[in-house]
């Protein structure tokens, strides 16, 4: 590998990319990616970018052998299939090499195959191989949930929110800070990934809530889910609805004996007719795996038991919403928009 200048960076090759040194064939490639106004949106280029920039951009990372302590390196990223060149990978190197900063570009005609996520998790992987690397990291801008996602699927966490401090010419904006520590990335890599043989529901007590309070989805996905603090604190302190307080009902949700997610219903009472579903959230290492909606199905059960023909809930409407999620199982939206959420039920 090629953390110190020893040897060569190797093409890494995954189920469908090259990561391969640039060459100077790169330069046209290149050029059209960084005047793509959608690629470059939330990137450190402004527009138009200028072809002897393009080329000395790749004459510098074709002048590189690879990754290098205190300077970015880039590497482009093929299609394996084809050979066509979809976009970049760029590392740099700190510290003496023991932590990392990671960026990508794909041309957006290639935008929504997961190519990214599959280049970044491929040198991610390989940066940790070297086991002096500590840690890798990367940035976004607030708005780009499309990149922040990419960071979450490859394991790294959000870890804070700087503003005013990214500048791309006199445009000023906030950053997301993302990382991974050695631990994590092992955390992420061997975690487990096949649907669990057995779902279940158990009482949250004093036993467990410390456990299901460390419960957290990926930081994108906080405005569609609540976090544990959160529901927590809904269930300390009901809302009243319909002039009488909503009553909780909460369960952690069980996959093979190991605690991955957290349910919790408002009740049927005398005020609320129906229960409602307020809460479901599955752990972001265990998410993927198909436990949602075998939660979802323990959750009808509780519902009959309790004598419930229907059971509600609502999600927010914006990107990345539930929505698809809850419409597959059968919810049908009500028409009503509750607190901004659409209202759905499912006829049990």
């Amino acid at each position: 590998m090629r953390l110190n200048r020893s040897v060569s960076f190797t093409p890494i090759t995954t189920e469908r990319l090259v990561i391969r040194p640039v060459t100077g064939d790169d330069v046209w490639p290149l050029l059209a990616r960084r005047n793509d106004p959608m690629a470059g949106l939330y990137q450190r280029w402004e527009l138009p970018f200028a072809l002897d920039r393009a080329e000395e951009l790749t004459a510098d990372a074709s002048a590189m052998d690879g990754p290098a302590d205190g300077e970015w390196w880039m590497a482009a990223v093929d299609l394996k299939s084809t050979g066509v060149v979809v976009g970049d990978v760029a590392v740099r190197l700190s510290w003496g090499g023991r932590c990392a900063e990671i960026g990508y570009t794909l041309a957006s005609q290639h935008w929504g195959n997961g190519y990214s996520t599959e280049a970044a998790a491929a040198m991610v992987d390989y940066l940790f191989s070297d086991p002096r690397v500590t840690r890798v990291s990367g940035t976004v801008h607030p708005e780009n949930t499309a990149s922040a996602r990419v960071l979450e699927r490859i394991g790294m966490l959000y870890e804070g929110h700087t503003r005013n401090s990214f500048w791309v010419g006199e445009i000023n904006s906030d950053d997301w800070i993302y990382g991974m520590t050695r631990e994590d990335w092992e955390t992420w890599r061997d975690r487990i990934r096949i649907p669990p043989r057995e779902v279940t529901f158990v009482p949250v007590d004093h036993s467990n809530e410390r456990s299901v309070c460390k419960l957290k989805t990926h930081w994108t996905q906080r405005e569609f889910v609540a976090s544990m603090e959160r529901s927590f604190t809904d269930a300390l302190f009901p809302e009243i609805v319909d002039g009488a307080p909503v009553v909780p009902w909460m369960r952690a949700v069980q996959a093979d004996g190991e605690l991955v997610g957290f349910v919790m219903l408002a009740l049927v009472t005398d005020a609320h007719p129906e229960p409602y579903l307020w809460r479901l959230l599955i752990d972001r290492l265990h998410q993927r795996r198909g436990i949602g909606k075998r939660a979802l199905d323990l959750v009808v059960e509780e519902c009959r038991s309790m004598g419930a023909s229907t059971v509600l809930t609502s999600w927010n409407p914006d990107p990345g919403t539930p929505e698809a999620f809850y419409v597959a199982y059968g919810f049908e939206p009500t028409g009503k928009i509750v607190d901004e959420e659409v209202e759905a039920r499912l006829k049990l």
